[in-house]
């Protein structure tokens, strides 16, 4: 018999803690040149994990060790379209020697459990595992189905994960129309009111390379052709450009809404108390103050063999970031920066998104948190980054960031993105999995 919505049981509350552990201390760093462990023994772990209550996940491998788990749960109405709640098992490196412990230890120390993917995204993994394992231990099963999907390489783009199941394996979305994901339901303060940031938006993502020729020649002589000194000044003209503040739909209503939480004005004509607004979101405001504009910054440099040697050529890697709506006009941009000799040619790119704070999943995501946090405010934000939710969009998926957090107000969550001694608090996995499990009852 399903439980009432209204009443969340404590198994998955007790086991999320451990998963999430188990989960780290399997290393799937993804470098980005194919060189990492990949993905695979975490998605034996995941797999057996549901297997173990009775589901029949499917584990998939676009290349030898690159794999990605998708389990379909049936709903209680199949007229409703179906729901995809996906996260990633690769991890950025991470540098032992920069850390105060073991970043695949997954030592509890203060209440929090550290190291790499504890808070992108493993954290949300073990949730999203602690929950799904629980329906099939008590028999509750959602109203609409769920497509649970644990996505290989989103670190490098999802070319190998999500995109590459997207592409040949598309059926296995089939009837989705939404999607939720990691960043965002996580709770900041903000004049002493908890504040969850639901990501409705994220910015478009440009990774480019920067290509300079020019007459190789022995570095005694003089030349008026050279490759490092053409690329070095396109680099620094784009590096120090100042792009226009452009404040889309999804930042003007989280502006406007911590406004209203501090008694001030929002005045989106105004540089100043914009600056302000977006400081009081406090650790959020690394990411926030990212999604005013677009952005692009140099990353890497590479020319020349030998110190006496004028190199042929030299090239450069640009990450850019920009709003939804800016993608032509950015390239535009870039290109006149860039200048003669330069040229510019894609490594990666991928959409910017941005939907809607309203409709019936939104009101669902809402009235989970409002239900384990009475009366805390949630408000939607443009995540600086990006998600696996890209690659489902191509589908027509609209995806959402919506890993459920109440977290210590003094904690940089947003820091440790990618950051030295990741963490998460164990009460805050507990309270996620409360309010997803509620949502996945509901929606």
């Amino acid at each position: 018999m399903a439980h009432p919505a209204s009443q969340p049981t404590s198994a998955p509350t007790d086991e999320v803690v451990e998963i999430c552990r188990q989960l780290i201390r399997i290393d799937t760093s993804n470098y980005g040149d194919g060189s990492g462990p990949g993905e695979r023994k975490a998605a034996e772990y995941v797999a057996e994990l549901l297997a173990e209550v009775g589901w029949e996940p499917e584990l998939i491998e676009s290349e030898p060790g690159r794999a990605s788990v998708v389990l379909r749960i049936a709903g209680t109405d199949p007229s409703l379209p179906a729901l995809v709640l996906h996260g990633h098992t690769d991890v950025v490196p991470a540098q032992a020697e920069d850390w105060q412990v073991d970043p695949f230890g997954a030592e509890v120390r203060d209440g929090m459990i550290w190291g790499r993917g504890a808070v992108d995204m493993k954290d949300m993994d073990a949730m999203i595992l602690a929950v799904v394992r629980d329906m099939a231990r008590t028999g509750w099963r959602p109203r609409r189905d769920v497509v649970v999907a644990l996505f290989a390489d989103e670190e490098a783009g999802g070319a190998k994960g999500a995109r590459w199941l997207v592409d040949h394996r598309p059926e296995l979305f089939e009837g989705a129309t939404e999607a939720i994901s990691e960043v965002g339901g996580y709770s900041v303060e903000v004049d002493g009111r908890r504040v969850y940031l639901l990501q409705t938006a994220e910015k478009g993502i440009a990774w480019l390379r920067l290509l300079a020729e020019g007459t190789a020649g022995h570095g005694s002589q003089v030349n008026t052709d050279n490759a490092v000194t053409r690329l070095a000044g396109a680099v620094a003209r784009i590096g120090a450009h100042s792009w226009p503040l452009h404040l889309t739909g999804t930042v003007r209503q989280l502006l406007s809404g911590v406004a209203d939480l501090t008694g001030t004005t929002f005045d989106p004509q105004d540089p100043e108390g914009i600056d302000r607004l977006v400081r009081a979101l406090r650790p959020a405001q690394k990411f926030v103050g990212a999604t005013l504009r677009t952005g692009a910054n140099p990353t890497q440099l590479s020319a020349g063999y030998k110190a006496n040697v004028i190199p042929g050529s030299a090239e450069a890697a640009l990450d850019v970031r920009f709003l939804p709506g800016e993608e032509e006009s950015v390239r535009a941009t870039l290109d006149g920066l860039a200048g003669p000799g330069v040229r510019i040619e894609p490594i990666h790119t991928d959409r910017a998104l941005e939907v809607p704070f309203e409709g019936e999943l939104v009101d669902h995501m809402v009235a989970a948190i409002d239900a384990e946090d009475p009366g805390a405010v949630v408000l939607p934000y443009m995540l600086s980054g990006g998600t696996d939710n890209k690659s489902l969009a191509r589908l027509g998926i609209t995806g959402y960031g919506f890993a459920p957090l109440q977290l210590p107000a003094e904690l940089d969550f947003a820091g440790m993105f990618h950051g030295v001694d990741e963490r998460v608090p164990v009460d805050a996995l507990r309270f996620g999995v409360r309010v997803l499990e509620r949502l996945l009852r509901t929606a």
